[in-house]
């Protein structure tokens, strides 16, 4: 593969009818359950996204395990992976779908139970089935990205700290079941505030760290291939900085994964941020952006970016394609003009104090990296 290989990763869950509650579930009609599967959606990014897309972009796609790939249709979505050139970037267990009582962090023995045999079975899923869909590049592998959706509780009590040892346990002897499997997959925590719980037991990027950290301490769980899978809008959510997230994650070697998708907070147009819900837009041409795509570059980091999107509740069809589309390439632009920043006259500057002079440094580049979308999307 060329050193200039950028790889995007679209997820599975962002094609459906609608998300329904307070907003309509049936805009998007041909996307409903019944008429799109997991196929179906492979078929869309071949043959509706992909040729939009910069052909130094590789194209992945993520899936819950097992209500988005399961047994029964692996060899289908294998075999349509495989045709359209694009690979498996994360597979993710969809315990959040089952447990609502803490799921594997459960109090209660016989949820933490099941819970636990799903994560187990979905690490056989994933070496037994979709290897062909694999990326050749090990550095490249798929991430089984563990996200906190039940890992979380309601009531201000001492047994916060007894579902958390029971986690550190029970994910210490999934990763060892892991690692006997093989060892191949990149294993990333994938923090959150809140969702689907008002409060969870690793609501940031530092709490998944740490996490990871006492797990090596505590129970001597290697720390090759885990990480975190940083969303930026998981940070703008309670308003974190997500630069720094990706600071703490380089100096801890574990950066595995990221979700680019944004709150919408800083571009100065899109509504989003502190306080609200988990809102789902696409990645923006923001300074913050920029400097985390500087980083990821200067530490290295060539694994997936993920687009884990919500499409906007009044959207049609060729309006939803075209909002992944615009995600994918706004991180192209923004990446591309990066480069063109000097950083040495940037750390002069700051050096210096001379703050004004690196705004315009950095201003210069989020022009560039509008001129850089304008020209990618109309090319």
């Amino acid at each position: 593969m060329s050193e200039k290989e950028s790889c995007h990763s679209i997820c599975r869950w962002t094609f459906h009818s609608g998300k329904g509650g307070f907003v309509p579930s049936d805009s998007i009609p041909q996307w409903s359950s019944d008429k799109l599967d997991s196929k179906g959606v492979i078929r869309i990014v071949k043959e509706k996204i992909a040729p939009r897309i910069p052909e130094q972009v590789t194209l992945g796609l993520e899936f819950h395990y097992d209500f988005e790939v399961d047994e029964s249709n692996a060899h289908e979505v294998e075999d349509a992976l495989i045709d359209s050139g694009i690979y498996l970037a994360v597979i993710t267990p969809g315990a959040h779908k089952y447990f609502a009582y803490g799921g594997l962090s459960s109090l209660d023995p016989e949820e933490r139970k099941k819970a636990k045999e799903f994560l187990i079975r979905s690490i056989d899923f994933s070496y037994e089935y979709l290897r062909k869909a694999w990326h050749p590049n090990q550095e490249k592998h798929p991430t089984f990205v563990i996200w906190n959706g039940s890992f979380g509780y309601d009531i201000a009590s001492a047994g916060i700290k007894n579902m958390y040892e029971i986690l550190m346990e029970e994910m210490a002897e999934v990763c060892e079941y892991e690692q006997k499997k093989g060892g191949k997959l990149f294993i990333a925590i994938e923090p959150k505030p809140n969702e689907g719980h008002p409060a969870m037991l690793l609501p940031t990027v530092p709490s998944a760290i740490l996490f990871w950290k006492k797990l090596h301490e505590e129970y001597g769980i290697s720390l090759s291939r885990k990480g975190v899978n940083k969303e930026i809008g998981h940070s703008e959510m309670i308003g974190l900085d997500y630069v720094h997230d990706t600071v703490e994650e380089i100096e801890n070697g574990m950066l595995v994964h990221m979700h680019i998708n944004s709150q919408g907070l800083s571009d100065g147009i899109t509504l989003g941020g502190p306080g609200k819900f988990d809102i789902d837009m696409g990645a923006r041409i923001t300074a913050s952006n920029i400097a985390m795509a500087g980083l990821a570059r200067m530490a290295g980091y060539e694994r997936w970016k993920g687009h884990d999107m919500q499409v906007r509740p009044y959207d049609n069809e060729e309006q939803a394609i075209e909002r992944i589309i615009r995600s994918i390439l706004s991180w192209e632009a923004l990446r591309l003009a990066e480069k063109e920043l000097d950083y040495d006259l940037l750390i002069r500057y700051l050096t210096e104090r001379d703050t004004a002079k690196a705004e315009d440094l950095i201003r210069d580049v989020i022009i560039l990296a509008h001129k850089n979308f304008k020209r990618l999307y109309e090319g």
